[in-house]
């Protein structure tokens, strides 16, 4: 087995960076590099890079970094949808069965262009519910198939059980999840007013928002308390409090958490933070109240339905037998 060694290494700081693409991040690094060995590209035997496609928001992302190798004329290069360890294992089987001598590997990366909370969960739960989605509407397909072939309906019955079963599963599943966001959302706007009025307390106490924050999502529970700790883990990752609570305003999309979070977001620029979140929980509480009104008066009409029925119907019949009485009689 071939020795290897590592005879050169630079890395960039880690720091947010939108003003230059991942090439122009690497042109540096590979010139640093060249400058601690004394080597130049023609020395390089095989380019290997690391990175994921995923995460950049971008199918084929790699491609735009190899203008920093300057593959012309071309060269030996690779890519993998990992991380850069995974390069150099790649370069190593290279150098061992004697491909090549020498090897540059590479690994980069930076946040989606998206919401990073966004990117992630698309490889978890959405994914699995599609899955089983589609396999609700295959199982359904199947039923429908041999149901049909047994009984042997007319055709368009038999479209219809063959084709509408599927569709039926698929949109059941659908709404289930329409279902679901309805009430997370219902629950968050009659937990907003209380969780504000905590914000405004602790603020008002001389609490930090971050801190504030933080002491709602661990003492609370619910769904505010919930979508807070996410909120602070959003912060804890590098993004500052008012671009985690955007992003948890547009996830919510309740117009009194858009309200709420307008207001947080005034943290650096006012001095009476608590006072305007006091007010705002005020304003929220106003409207559950006038909206819980509303509910209560819609069900209070709702009772008399079946009181209207239930004495209509017996005067109707009342009417009806002398009616038809007289009906008999003057056609008798």
């Amino acid at each position: 087995m071939r020795d290897v060694a590592v005879v050169a290494f630079a890395q960039t700081q880690c720091a947010v960076n939108d003003k230059l693409n991942d090439a122009e991040v690497l042109v540096p690094l590979f010139a640093d590099v060249y400058d601690q060995v004394g080597w130049t590209k023609e020395d390089i035997g095989f380019f290997c890079s690391g990175s994921s496609d995923f995460l950049a928001g971008q199918g084929f992302s790699f491609v735009q970094t190899i203008d920093a190798v300057a593959p012309v004329p071309p060269v030996s290069e690779s890519h993998v949808e990992m991380d850069g360890a995974w390069a150099l294992y790649e370069a190593w089987v290279k150098i061992q069965t004697g491909m090549c001598d020498t090897a540059l590997i590479y690994g980069y990366g930076r946040s989606s262009p998206g919401s990073l909370r966004d990117v992630l969960a698309t490889q978890l739960d959405p994914t699995g519910f599609r899955v089983r989605q589609l396999g609700w509407a295959l199982g359904a397909f199947g039923i429908g198939v041999l149901f049909t072939a047994a009984i042997r309906p007319p055709a368009a019955m038999a479209v219809l059980l063959i084709l509408g079963g599927p569709a039926l599963a698929f949109l059941l599943l659908e709404q289930q999840v329409a279902d679901a966001s309805t009430r997370w959302k219902r629950q968050l706007y009659l937990e907003l007013p209380v969780v504000a009025e905590q914000l405004g307390m602790l603020l008002g106490a001389g609490w930090s928002l971050f801190g504030a924050i933080d002491r709602v999502a661990v003492r609370g529970e619910g769904a505010v308390s919930a979508d807070l700790g996410r909120v602070v883990g959003r912060i804890r990752q590098g993004r500052s409090e008012a671009d985690a609570l955007r992003e948890w305003s547009q996830l919510a999309d309740v117009p009194a958490v858009d309200r709420l979070v307008s207001v947080l977001s005034l943290d650096r620029e006012t001095t009476d933070l608590a006072g305007l979140i006091a007010e705002e929980a005020r304003a929220i509480r106003k409207d559950v109240h006038r909206e819980l009104i509303e509910t209560m008066g819609k069900r209070s009409q709702k009772v008399w339905i079946p009181v209207t029925v239930a004495t209509l119907l017996p005067g109707v019949i009342f009417i009806a037998i002398p009616f038809i009485k007289a009906v008999e009689l003057f056609a008798g």
